[in-house]
């Protein structure tokens, strides 16, 4: 069976194509970057509606298929920005509808967490799952993925971008960060964990007061990842001793960042447990992992008809019903 996965929740369209034995056939995207500034929803909405049939026709030819083969169609139904959503929600019921295949919605979160099951081969892990808005440490427990900590204020990617976009570093800031770090050195700035949970707005405000009193900017970028990665480590090794697992998997856009990696690789390997990074390309938002949570839950038993497929803006993973067995 060969799923198409559409992924349109904030910045990044994507078309993925892969098939039940996690064979990957394909993985085309195109995401909004700005020079300065950051993202408005409708202009990225514009974005999406613009590209949609360049990077479905990329997809099918790099797949090496046609429409006809595909068997499910499935598109991201949320968390993320409603305008966005809405555009692959309707692309996704265009192609069901023309293509008479079934369609089902995923939700974004869980097909983060099910994509890095998939490719780093980990049934039975704690997932450190950071994005632009999330960042959270979960765990799947009695056919849920139990949320044990998170941050009470933004995500740790969006953190980041907050803070790129008055550097001027523009829009996504995170790789720029990462690179203007690896020439800083450590200025201290607050340190904010709460029980298991974390939170980044005065880290940030910490760090751009730092900036607009003359520090440079490499010494901020490097203080800002080595505090907000030692409380993500601190809040991850709490986790793995609290539900006793041994298995740490790095998901999310900002999985892509190498130091972080290397911080809970460090703590994972003094404790004797297993960590393992989503590979770079399938870090961010992609179609494959839409397509592939679509085919688990669709060979699960799941079915959506299309008249009552939506979207749904504040989703999140753990109230999805966890149906699939990830084997």
């Amino acid at each position: 069976m060969i799923a198409l996965g559409i992924e349109s929740t904030a910045h990044t369209f994507g078309v993925g194509i892969i098939d039940d034995t996690g064979l990957i056939l394909a993985n085309v995207k195109s995401a909004v970057t700005t020079a300065s500034g950051g993202l408005i929803p409708n202009e990225v909405a514009k974005h999406h509606i613009q590209i949609k049939e360049k990077v479905l026709n990329d997809a099918l030819i790099n797949a090496g298929i046609k429409l006809s083969d595909i068997d499910l169609v499935v598109y991201s139904q949320g968390p993320g920005l409603a305008p966005c959503l809405r555009v692959g929600t309707e692309f996704a019921k265009k192609l069901s509808k023309e293509n008479n295949v079934p369609i089902i919605g995923a939700n974004h979160c869980v097909a983060h967490l099910t994509i890095g099951q998939l490719l780093c081969r980990m049934n039975d892990c704690v997932f450190l799952y950071v994005s632009g808005v999330n960042t959270q440490v979960i765990a799947l427990a009695g056919n849920r993925f139990r949320i044990f900590g998170e941050t009470l204020d933004t995500g740790l990617g969006n953190a980041l971008d907050k803070f790129g976009r008055e550097a001027g570093l523009g829009f996504p800031a995170g790789p720029k960060i990462e690179q203007l770090a690896k020439s800083g050195k450590y200025i201290e700035l607050p340190y904010s964990v709460k029980g298991m949970d974390v939170a980044f707005s005065g880290i940030i405000a910490s760090a751009l007061k730092h900036l607009k009193n003359g520090a440079k900017i490499e010494d901020v970028c490097f203080s800002l990842q080595e505090t907000c990665f030692a409380m993500m480590a601190e809040v991850c090794e709490r986790a793995l001793a609290h539900i006793e697992k041994s298995e740490l998997l790095l998901v999310g856009g900002v999985a892509a960042n190498k130091r972080l990696s290397e911080m809970l690789s460090i703590m994972c390997k003094e404790r004797d447990a297993k960590f393992s990074a989503v590979p770079l390309e399938y870090a961010g938002d992609q179609g494959l992992m839409i397509a592939w949570q679509g085919l688990l839950e669709f060979n699960a038993g799941r079915r959506l008809d299309i008249s009552k497929a939506d979207f749904y803006p504040y989703e999140r993973a753990d109230e999805v019903n966890v149906i699939w067995v990830i084997k």
